[in-house]
């Protein structure tokens, strides 16, 4: 099938070059000239496992394409995918003006093309309040009198594992308004759940509300284990002891109950936020959503008064070091990302901050320039007066705890994603501090000693 993505972010860019995987000939369509030219090198400008490979495989084949021209990549598709971004306005709600920008240029096309055209599928891909798809269609309407089918196709991509996601998906889930429509998405999705999983066929605005309803349940169950941590600190439960019992409740499960610093990126914030504003558009307060969102953002606040604390609010004078800077493993997405409000906080408060990240180091830069980047890990905490552990990459799990110990002024931890254990932290000396779990000092006799 002839498809086109509008938009070459992380949904369009994944959807496209997967789509082309399977033998599909795909157009990504940008107004960024730059990534466009970038794409067609074979470069990806987002760091996501097997992306790039992915890309430069599918463009060699003559199944990708990537291009500026809008009317040469909507006249040939026979599918149109809306990828654009759907940003949180002022008061948390999705600014769509981005989609609608795009449903006008596709129905200057489509009546250019006129009514004798076999009808294109117009899908939207973007994560969009309810009742989105149906502006799309009825702004293309008021403008052309081609026919045309709308369809909503939600996205369910976990940053660092897209491919694997789409490749293999749970589920698909598409709204449509005509059976036509109907077997034309069937028809995409089919080789991508021969392991059995379904495909749901329903109305537009259900499959519109289930994007959001899977991200606000993720997002509950992360912000009701963090303030369940916190309620073990206070009363020195092992919040890992807590959760092993509680999840081994068949009705609960264990998937999104770990504690950390809460959750970021690019989708959960945003989509929260958009649920609340999708109430207050109606007169419904989302009390619960609404809570989710202030316990995930005053759960990092906490982490952060951890540290001040520890250090009697003196942090004038004191540096410290960041290990992981991106929202979450094998992404360089630092939107929202936990580390960056810590910092923040640390250097309003007249500390110093380096930080070392595989691969988000570049994004920070423009984030928080101040900060001092590093290549290596362990050079990253030479002279500090702690290290602050933000992202759970792999690398940190097992790290020479030697080095820690000496490149640090004073062998003191905050750990947000509960990497080590507090047996061994105790043992090696170390002043360790995690969420969840009581405090850890050395032991006497331990190796600081």
């Amino acid at each position: 099938m002839r498809l086109t993505m509008v938009g070459t972010g992380y949904v369009g860019l994944v959807t496209g070059a997967c789509f082309a995987e399977c033998g599909n000939d795909v157009t990504c369509l940008d107004v960024d000239e730059k990534k466009i030219e970038m794409l067609k090198r074979g470069e990806s400008p987002i760091y996501e496992p097997g992306l790039s490979e992915m890309i430069t495989r599918n463009v060699a084949a003559g199944r990708l394409h990537f291009t500026t021209q809008a009317d040469q990549a909507y006249e040939t598709a026979e599918a149109i995918f809306i990828c654009v971004g759907t940003p949180s306005d002022v008061d948390g709600s999705a600014d769509l003006k981005y989609v609608l920008e795009v449903a006008g240029d596709i129905a200057g096309t489509l009546d250019r093309l006129g009514p004798d055209q076999t009808p294109k599928m117009v899908v939207v891909k973007s994560t969009v309040p309810v009742g989105t798809s149906h502006k799309v269609r009825d702004l293309i309407r008021e403008r052309t009198d081609a026919p045309f089918h709308i369809a909503d196709n939600p996205e369910f991509l976990k940053e660092g594992a897209a491919i694997d996601d789409f490749m293999k998906p749970d589920r698909v889930v598409c709204g449509v308004e005509s059976e036509e429509a109907g077997n034309m998405m069937r028809e995409l999705y089919e080789p991508f759940v021969r392991q059995g999983n379904p495909i749901f066929i329903m109305d537009v605005r259900s499959a519109e509300m289930v994007k959001y309803a899977s991200n606000a349940m993720l997002a509950c169950k992360i912000s009701f284990v963090n303030e369940l941590a916190t309620l073990c600190e206070h009363y020195e439960a092992d919040v890992k002891q807590v959760r092993e019992g509680m999840c081994a409740d068949s009705r609960i499960g264990n998937q999104f109950l770990y504690p950390g610093l809460g959750y970021g990126g690019s989708c959960f914030p945003k989509d929260t936020l958009a649920v609340c504003g999708m109430g207050r558009a109606v007169g419904f307060d989302c009390e619960l959503n609404e809570a989710v969102h202030r316990v995930n953002q005053s759960h990092r606040v906490r982490f952060w008064e951890k540290i001040s604390r520890h250090f009697e609010g003196s942090l004038a004078g004191r540096t410290l070091g960041f290990w992981g800077v991106a929202f979450k493993p094998n992404t360089d997405d630092i939107r929202e990302a936990p580390a960056l409000t810590i910092m923040q906080r640390a250097m309003e408060a007249g500390a110093e901050c380096r930080a070392y990240d595989p691969v988000a180091l570049e994004n920070l830069e423009g984030e928080l320039p101040s900060v001092q980047r590093c290549d290596e890990m362990y050079e990253c905490i030479d002279g500090c007066d702690a290290l602050v552990i933000c992202t759970e990459w792999n690398q940190f799990r097992s790290p020479d705890f030697d080095q820690i110990r000496t490149r640090l002024e004073a062998p003191v931890v905050f750990d947000g994603r509960n990497l080590f254990k507090s047996r061994l932290m105790r043992e090696l000396g170390f002043t360790y501090y995690s969420v969840g779990r009581p405090v850890v000092h050395p032991m006497a006799g331990s190796t600081s000693e």
